[in-house]
């Protein structure tokens, strides 16, 4: 199996739980993106878009947008979003098969570290309009809100990325890129004649139970629980037990930090 075949894989079997507490792309980097282009949006393509929280913040905001997801699970929750002016469909992102020179802006949110850059800068280039843009979106985690919480989370995936890479099976059924490597990727490409990194926050309101959910929607943990559950379960319930003791049943605002890195062709 080759690498973006195991990483579609990584993302199977909690479709619900990222749907339900995964952040939306946030308006602001649609904002960004609209003002740079500098013109009216025809296509924008979504690439890597999970269950399309990426894909319908685009609604209303260009005139089509193309989610693509090469994970069944996934494609499942966000085909239950498609419209006449939305749709999805399953490829990698190195290979949309979508026309050439067909979209004024392609995005990955949250996606792009799960791609061959190379392949996948290539397919971009391809696939842009001469003067489209190219976007990055990617938050910081955990998500700012209280230094206990905070460091409730930080410790939970210290434990799983030791425990990931400490077990074979599990350390070789994903392969990840550097996020902090985008820019200057997207810079070496030389398909773009303007990069650059721009830094923002977006608040959303949250609980004890969507806290507990954002930890549960990402793919370190799913993996160890899908595979030894055993290695995992104690550090997850010592988690779960601080955040509800911390936060109770009320709700609380929290930030999540974003870095976008845009190319503009």
């Amino acid at each position: 199996m080759n690498d973006a075949m195991k990483n579609a894989d990584r993302f199977t079997g909690f479709a619900d739980i990222y749907e339900q507490v995964r952040p939306q792309m946030p308006l602001h980097s649609v904002e960004i993106i609209t003002r740079y282009f500098g013109g009216k949006l025809d296509l924008v393509v979504d690439m890597g878009c999970g269950t399309g929280l990426s894909t319908l913040i685009w609604k209303g905001c260009c005139e089509r947008v193309i989610g693509i997801e090469p994970n069944d699970d996934m494609l499942t929750v966000a085909r239950q979003k498609s419209d006449a002016n939305i749709s999805f469909i399953k490829a990698f992102a190195h290979e949309t098969g979508l026309h050439s020179d067909c979209a004024d802006v392609v995005v990955c949110s949250q996606s792009f570290h799960w791609m061959d850059p190379v392949l996948t800068l290539k397919e971009v280039d391809r696939i842009l309009k001469k003067n489209g843009m190219f976007a990055t979106i990617d938050c910081d985690w955990p998500p700012v809100c209280n230094w206990r919480a905070e460091k409730a989370y930080s410790e939970l995936f210290d434990k799983v990325s030791r425990v990931e890479k400490q077990n074979s099976n599990l350390n070789n059924s994903y392969f990840r890129w550097d996020k902090n490597g985008h820019l200057q990727k997207i810079k070496n490409s030389g398909y773009f004649r303007y990069a650059r990194e721009i830094v923002f926050d977006n608040a959303e309101s949250c609980d004890a139970e969507r806290f507990i959910g954002l930890a549960l929607s990402q793919g370190g943990l799913q993996n160890i629980l899908k595979n030894s559950p055993e290695l995992i379960e104690r550090d997850l319930k010592e988690f779960t037990k601080t955040i509800k003791d911390l936060f109770g049943g009320r709700e609380f605002e929290i930030f999540f930090n974003y870095r976008m890195r845009i190319g503009v062709r």
